[in-house]
């Protein structure tokens, strides 16, 4: 369930990217507002199932998208009717140019594999407790490497200085987000470990994120 969830933001997240607004003076766009869900899903299938489901959900995540991006650009392809006149508008949301979406693909797989093995490492190191400092510092850094992966390939025309503050407000209105919604987070964790009764600790595992023999397993 938490996969798709995944799944589902993570292709939401590229249509409601097209949408820019201001806050306080600070340009933020659409994906904003969906995006830091899917590392709140991200520290969820961590915390109680451990860094092999998570990585299994991180990359299941990415071919969902990545199939989404192949067809979109498959349909923008195709002459629309000579009557029908949404064409313009219809492109300029699901017309991606390819360094896009290729930036978008990487940094999503790079940010929440970072994001789990954090998570993973912390939760051994703190022996489980402290959850709302290891969801934060995952979330931050997962945050951090997705942008700096993601931003200057998309952005870098705009100058350093002004890469730099962007990649600063990204992140930090991502990981307030998350804090704010901590205790939902935290809230569905203890459930879910009730209910399954699983609360997995990763001692001694690869954090090899290509460790195709380790992808076998399911939500």
């Amino acid at each position: 369930m938490m996969c798709t969830l995944m799944a589902v933001c993570l292709v939401a997240s590229n249509i409601f990217t097209t949408k820019v607004f201001s806050v306080a003076g600070m340009l933020l766009t659409g994906d904003l507002l969906i995006f830091p869900v899917s590392y709140i899903l991200n520290d969820c299938i961590s915390e109680v199932y451990g860094y092999n489901k998570a990585r299994y959900a991180i990359w299941t995540s990415f071919a969902v998208n990545f199939l989404f991006v192949i067809f979109a650009q498959l349909v923008v392809a195709i002459p629309g009717a000579s009557f029908w006149e949404g064409g313009e508008h219809f492109n300029y949301i699901f017309k991606m140019e390819i360094w896009v979406a290729a930036a978008s693909l990487l940094a999503f797989l790079v940010g929440s594999t970072v994001n789990a093995a954090v998570m993973s490492r912390m939760k051994v190191a703190c022996n489980g407790k402290r959850f709302w400092l290891r969801a934060i510092v995952s979330s931050l850094a997962g945050d951090l490497c997705d942008s700096f992966v993601f931003m200057p390939i998309v952005f870098w025309s705009v100058g350093f200085r002004r890469l730099v503050v962007m990649i600063l407000c990204q992140v930090g209105v991502k990981v307030l987000y998350e804090t704010v919604l901590l205790p939902v987070t935290r809230r569905v964790v203890e459930q879910v470990k009730k209910k399954d009764a699983t609360d997995v600790y990763d001692d001694g595992i690869s954090y090899n994120p290509f460790r195709i023999k380790d992808l076998c397993g399911r939500l």
